[in-house]
């Protein structure tokens, strides 16, 4: 009959090579879709962290901003009496230019976070704490200080950031531009306000960005990855 004719044809041209393309065909795809949804696993994972390290972040500037204790860098105290000779003096040290004011935050993860000031970029809406030290880990948290004298001395403080597409952190440091303000207050109670000037890529081999010789005035360097981690977005601020 005619239906047997045409299974007969199909079979005929069902050949082992046909077979064996569509069992790899059938495995491809599979592999395929169990990548895809490894990638969307890793990426929600990700984000995820990414958050929670947001959450820490802005829970230390929270903490930074609702202490308002102003501590002044140096202080004399004179303890007098009626008799000149049985008077007293205590001095309180001097903080050192490279000894920054600091403060210990307990975050509600149980982790201490040392902060030594607040750098914020209006424009940008860039707000975080400073923390002293930088780490892989510390810098899911917070924007981390690389490089320089204490905040707002004379010198070139160098401030490191991620750069997420999100925006968040440095995300949207590319958008910089002269003339933007950018405003460093430390834990002093001191507020200086800084302006854009320069913007430039360099590799991450390059940190001329870093150097200290400013002619004696007061600067702010911001540094973020850029070209997918390739290399590193430098912004440049000075005091105005």
């Amino acid at each position: 009959s005619i239906m047997n004719q045409i299974l007969i044809s199909k079979k005929l041209y069902v050949t082992k090579e046909m077979k064996r393309k569509r069992r790899m065909y059938k495995i491809l795809y599979t592999m395929s879709i169990i990548t895809i949804i490894v990638l969307l696993c890793y990426y929600v994972y990700a984000e995820k962290k990414r958050n929670e390290g947001e959450a820490v972040g802005q829970e230390l500037l929270s903490q930074t901003e609702a202490d308002n204790t102003v501590v002044e860098e140096s202080a004399i105290v004179f303890a007098l009496d009626d008799n000149e000779e049985d008077s007293e003096e205590e001095v309180i040290p001097e903080h050192e230019d490279n000894a920054p004011v600091e403060s210990t935050i307990r975050t509600k993860n149980g982790n201490q976070y040392e902060i030594e000031a607040v750098l914020s970029y209006p424009k940008l809406g860039i707000n975080y704490s400073v923390l002293s030290n930088e780490s892989e880990a510390l810098l899911k948290i917070s924007l981390c200080k690389y490089w320089g004298p204490s905040p707002n001395k004379v010198g070139n403080y160098c401030v490191v950031g991620h750069n997420y597409r999100s925006g968040k952190m440095f995300g949207k440091l590319s958008m910089a531009q002269n003339g933007d303000q950018v405003i460093l207050k430390d834990l002093s109670g001191n507020q200086v306000t800084y302006a854009v000037y320069t913007k430039y890529v360099v590799e991450p081999t390059d940190v001329s960005c870093t150097s200290q010789l400013t002619n004696g005035q007061r600067e702010v360097t911001l540094i973020t990855c850029t070209n997918y981690g390739k290399q590193r977005l430098v912004v440049k601020a000075r005091e105005i």
